[in-house]
């Protein structure tokens, strides 16, 4: 008598396996796109895609939003952070949502400028861009850190940590694919947890010292001032919770996608809460408003650290590893658009004809991303700039408005209403922050001198 073997799909797997039929792969809709073939590669699980969500939000941006808070004071400051985790949760589960519909509509897109070309390439190109700069600089003054903490009286400048991290960030970029980079944004994952509780333990240590400052939570300033303020710091927070990279992020991802991304954005969500809440109290409670534009230059003064000295080597470890691999993460609409232009999607990715121009456009924008990061050293002031000009419509605007034109809501409907009063809010709030960030560059502008040892 023959055994019969057992069924032992869930209905939950059926579903997946039609929809799976149903859903064409990127290769399918891209077949002659080298970018989508050989970066975005369809073969990651919601748990990989929670790795990638939480590297390409919780970086170096987290270090400035006690810089923020002294913008905003207590309330303000906490009532902002908690909106916008809670908006951008909301923004990056719709345009999931409008990415999903497509893929089942057969129309699958892989890239912001699938959604938008004319509008979102250009834009998303040049946050992601700024996010590598940043990152690039950010380790490079993590280096100069440990650097003084082992060498005081060293007389390397920062330019040259920023050039050292452009080499370990160019051997990094030549790592072919987003999914790739799954193991290492785990990685990453871990090492934001790392530097984040290093940031709070050290603002504690110095805030419950003798060595601490009298603690001032005054707002400086005259009205004008304070104004710009606010929404300089309004655009701080948009830079630390944007992402600019959802839909690449999304492509990484094994069809069917339906409900992946967001149980990834659940599990991205828990260690931004984590991480963003503690180091923007606890810096904020430390240092009052005289917290720096990254809150481990408070750990310091005139050189001397305020916290043992192999805390501070340790934290800046952590620092350094993490925004490197961020760096890189941010580095793959670059590397897709690179793909797309010079690689020959009918060879194999590893062949010659592929791997030398990789090899060449990958080293030149990580290159280029050091040469400005080099020159253009002022940390606090670019995330606002950026946050402002970039992340605020990306992030912020643009999902609700794209839910509404995809789904159509009934006028009557409360999500209609919701979508319309984040996207007019925000817009105002980009317009306002973009005016004010710029205003911020131009009064600091007088203590800027390019490749400065800050």
């Amino acid at each position: 008598m023959s055994i019969q073997r057992p069924n032992t799909m869930t209905q939950e797997h059926r579903v997946e396996e039609e929809e799976a039929k149903l859903e064409p792969s990127p290769l399918a809709t891209e077949k002659l796109d080298a970018g989508a073939s050989f970066v975005l590669k369809s073969k990651g699980s919601w748990l990989h895609c929670s790795y990638h969500l939480t590297t390409s939000i919780a970086g170096p941006p987290i270090l400035s939003l006690p810089f923020a808070f002294a913008f905003l004071g207590w309330v303000a400051g906490v009532v902002c952070l908690t909106l916008g985790a809670l908006v951008t949760f909301y923004s990056y589960n719709l345009i999931s949502l409008v990415l999903e519909h497509h893929a089942k509509l057969g129309h699958r897109h892989l890239r912001f400028k699938d959604m938008a070309h004319d509008i979102l390439g250009p834009i998303q190109f040049a946050v992601c861009y700024a996010a590598v700069v940043i990152c690039t600089l950010l380790g490079g003054q993590s280096m100069k850190a440990i650097y003084l903490l082992s060498n005081p009286n060293g007389a390397m400048k920062l330019y040259e940590f920023v050039a050292i991290l452009g080499v370990l960030m160019l051997v990094l970029a030549q790592i072919p694919s987003f999914h790739s980079l799954r193991h290492i944004n785990l990685v990453s994952l871990l090492l934001s947890l790392a530097y984040s509780a290093c940031a709070t333990a050290g603002s504690i240590y110095v805030g419950s010292s003798s060595k601490a400052s009298p603690k001032d939570y005054s707002i400086k300033g005259d009205p004008t001032d304070r104004l710009f303020g606010i929404f300089n710091a309004l655009a701080i927070i948009a830079t630390a919770f944007g992402s600019g990279i959802i839909p690449e992020i999304q492509a990484t991802l094994a069809p069917p996608t339906k409900g992946k991304m967001f149980r990834g954005l659940c599990v991205c969500y828990v260690v931004i809460t984590v991480t963003f809440f503690s180091v923007a109290i606890a810096g904020y409670w430390a240092f009052g408003n005289l917290a720096d534009g990254t809150i481990l230059g408070n750990l310091l003064i005139d050189g001397k650290p305020l916290v043992p000295i192999w805390f501070l080597f340790m934290t800046n470890v952590f620092t350094l590893l993490q925004v490197a691999i961020v760096g890189v993460v941010y580095l793959q609409p670059t590397n897709v658009v690179f793909e797309r232009k010079f690689a020959d999607p009918k060879k194999s990715e590893f062949s010659i004809r592929n791997v030398v121009p990789r090899l060449i456009s990958r080293s030149f924008s990580v290159v280029v991303a050091t040469i400005l990061a080099a020159m253009f050293p002022f940390f606090g002031d670019i995330s606002a700039v950026i946050g402002a000009f970039g992340i605020m419509p990306l992030d912020f605007v643009l999902p609700v408005v794209f839910y509404n034109v995809t789904f159509k809501p009934s006028k009557r409907s409360l999500i209609f209403w919701v979508n319309i009063t984040i996207a007019s809010v925000f817009s105002v709030v980009g317009v306002i922050g973009a005016v004010s960030s710029v205003r911020q560059v131009i009064l600091d502008a007088k203590t800027y001198r390019l490749f400065a040892n800050v």
